[in-house]
C-alpha cells in the first residue's frame, strides 16, 4: 500500500446514527448513480452502520474481482442476507472448501453438457408457449420465472417439475423474498421471532428442501425422477449422445468427495441443489423478462429480431447460434439496460488500496454493474436499447469490465454459457410466433437481483 494513499473517499453527507441508510432505501438506484457522478469513480457511505466503498471505474472493478481477489471475500452483508437459505451452498462459501465444490459441479456446465441442453431450453419454452392465448395480458416475469426453473431443474437435476412448479415457484419467491428484504433493510428482524414473514419463509424453505430430498432420494435409489411430454430430439441430437447424463448436477454431488474423505453430507448436498436453483433461474428470467419489455417499445428491433428468427429453418437449435446475431446482441443488451445482477458486494479480508484510498480490513466494496452498464463515457445514448450497438469493433474497444453482467474473475457466474444460452434460444422461440406489448413502465425493487416492484404486464400477440 502506497504511502500516499487517503484515508476515505469522499461521498454523501448522512445524517447522525443512520448514515445514508434512509436516502439509500428511498431509491437505491438514483442512489448509486447520484454517488458515483457527484464523487467520482471511489465514493464511501454508511448503510445501516456498516461502511461501504462505492468503485465504478472498469479498472478499479476488475483490480477487485480479478487481479486482487485474494484480498476479497463475499463477506458477512451478502452472506447474512443467503446463508439460511443457501447454507453453505457454492454462492455462500468461501476458500478452499469453495474451490473443491466449484471444481465438482464444473463438468455439469463444461460446453458439451450446455450444447446438450439446447432441446430440452427450446421444447421447454414452447410448452410455455402453448399455453400463451392471442390477445392475452400476462405477468411476463412470472411466466419466465417458471419456464426457467422447468429448465434448471429438467437440465441440471434431470427432473420434470411441472405438476408441482406452483409450490416449488410460491416457495422460490418466499425464500427469495426473505433474502432480499434481510439485505434491503438495516436492521433485519431475527429468523427466530415468529412474524408472519418469517414463518412463510419457514414453510417455504422446509416446501424446497423436501422436494429436493426426493430428488435425491430418486437419484440414491435408481427410481425415475419425472416425465414429461416434451419432445425434446429436434436441435442437435448428436449433443445429446456426446454427453453423459452422470454429469448432471445431482450425479457429480453423489460422487463427491466431503472435507473427510467421505461422501458430502445430506444437508451439504442440499445447499448446493437448492442454491443453483435459485441461482440458475432468477438471473435468465430476469433478462428475458426486460429484453421482450425493451423490445416491445422499441417496434423497429423487434421487427428485425423478427426478420432473423423468420429465417430460420423450423425451431431454433444450437446448430443455429451463429444465425442469431441480433438475438444475440439483443440479449447482450437487455443485461446491459437492465442488468439481473445490479451489483456485487465483497468484503476485504485484509487491507488493500482502491483508486489512492486506503480500504480497511472488513470494509464493504460495492462494485456495480448499474452505473456502468449506464456510463456515457463508454456507451452513446446510455438509457436507450440499442442491440445494434454491439459490433466486433466496439467490443473489442469496451474496456473489459465496463460490461460485466455475470462478475468476473475466479467467482464469475459458473452458468454464466448456460444462462446465455438459454435467454437465447428462449428469445428466438418466443419471437417465432409472437411479440409482447408492454402495458407499463418497469419500476424495480432491487436486492439481491434487480427484481420488478410487481408484475411486468404485457399483451402478448399472435405473429
Amino acid at each position: 500500500m502506497s504511502q500516499q494513499a487517503r484515508e476515505t473517499p469522499p461521498g454523501p453527507d448522512g445524517r447522525p446514527f443512520v448514515g445514508n441508510t434512509l436516502q439509500f432505501a428511498d431509491d437505491p438506484l438514483t442512489f448509486i448513480e447520484d454517488a458515483a457522478a457527484d464523487y467520482g469513480p471511489v465514493a464511501y457511505y454508511e448503510l445501516g452502520g456498516e461502511p461501504i466503498y462505492q468503485v465504478s471505474d472498469p479498472d478499479l472493478v476488475e483490480h477487485v474481482l480479478v487481479h486482487n481477489n485474494q484480498a476479497y471475500e463475499k463477506g458477512e452483508v451478502f452472506n447474512n442476507s443467503l446463508r439460511p437459505t443457501l447454507g453453505n451452498g457454492l454462492l455462500t462459501s468461501e476458500g478452499e472448501f469453495w474451490r473443491e465444490q466449484r471444481h465438482t459441479m464444473q463438468p455439469a456446465f463444461h460446453p458439451r453438457m450446455i450444447q446438450s441442453y439446447a432441446d430440452t431450453m427450446v421444447a421447454y419454452t414452447e410448452r410455455m408457449l402453448d399455453d400463451w392465448t392471442d390477445g392475452d395480458v400476462i405477468d411476463v416475469h412470472e411466466e419466465m420465472m417458471q419456464l426457467t426453473v422447468e429448465i434448471a431443474a429438467k437440465t441440471l437435476f434431470d427432473v420434470d417439475i411441472r405438476e408441482e412448479e406452483e409450490a416449488i415457484g410460491d416457495a422460490l419467491a418466499a425464500v427469495m423474498d426473505h433474502s432480499s428484504n434481510n439485505l434491503r433493510r438495516p436492521i433485519s428482524v431475527p429468523d427466530w421471532i415468529p412474524t408472519k414473514e418469517n414463518r412463510r419463509f419457514e414453510r417455504a424453505l422446509d416446501d424446497l428442501n423436501d422436494v429436493v430430498d426426493r430428488i435425491v432420494h430418486d437419484y440414491r435409489n435408481g427410481e425415475p425422477r419425472g416425465t414429461d411430454d416434451v419432445d425434446e430430439s429436434r436441435s442437435d441430437p448428436s449433443a445429446s449422445q456426446n454427453a453423459s447424463r452422470s454429469d448432471d448436477v445431482v450425479s457429480l454431488l453423489l460422487r463427491a468427495d466431503g472435507p473427510d474423505g467421505d461422501g458430502l453430507s445430506d444437508e451439504q448436498i442440499r445447499d448446493e441443489i437448492v442454491t443453483i436453483l435459485l441461482a440458475g433461474h432468477e438471473t435468465t428470467a430476469l433478462a428475458l423478462t426486460y429484453t421482450l419489455h425493451a423490445l416491445g417499445e422499441n417496434p423497429t428491433q423487434e421487427d428485425l429480431l423478427h426478420a432473423e428468427v423468420d429465417g430460420l429453418d423450423g425451431a431454433p437449435g444450437f446448430g443455429d447460434l451463429d444465425a442469431l446475431d441480433y438475438t444475440d446482441r439483443a440479449v447482450t443488451e437487455g443485461m446491459r439496460l437492465y442488468p439481473p445482477v445490479w451489483q456485487l458486494l465483497r468484503e476485504a479480508s485484509e487491507p488493500d488500496e482502491i483508486g489512492g484510498y486506503r480500504i480497511p480490513e472488513g470494509a464493504t466494496v460495492g462494485v456495480q454493474q448499474w452505473v456502468l452498464h449506464h456510463d456515457d463515457r463508454y456507451y452513446d445514448d446510455p438509457w436507450d436499447f440499442r442491440p445494434d450497438r454491439w459490433t466486433d469493433d466496439f467490443k473489442r474497444n469496451l474496456p473489459s469490465y465496463a460490461y460485466f453482467p455475470f462478475g468476473g474473475g475466479p467467482r464469475r457466474c459458473i452458468g454464466d454459457r448456460f444462462a446465455l444460452l438459454e435467454a437465447r434460444l428462449a428469445l428466438a422461440t418466443i419471437a417465432r410466433d409472437w411479440r409482447t406489448r408492454p402495458q407499463h413502465d418497469l419500476s424495480f425493487a432491487p436486492s439481491i437481483t434487480l427484481r420488478p416492484d410487481g408484475a411486468v404486464e404485457m399483451r402478448v400477440e399472435r405473429r
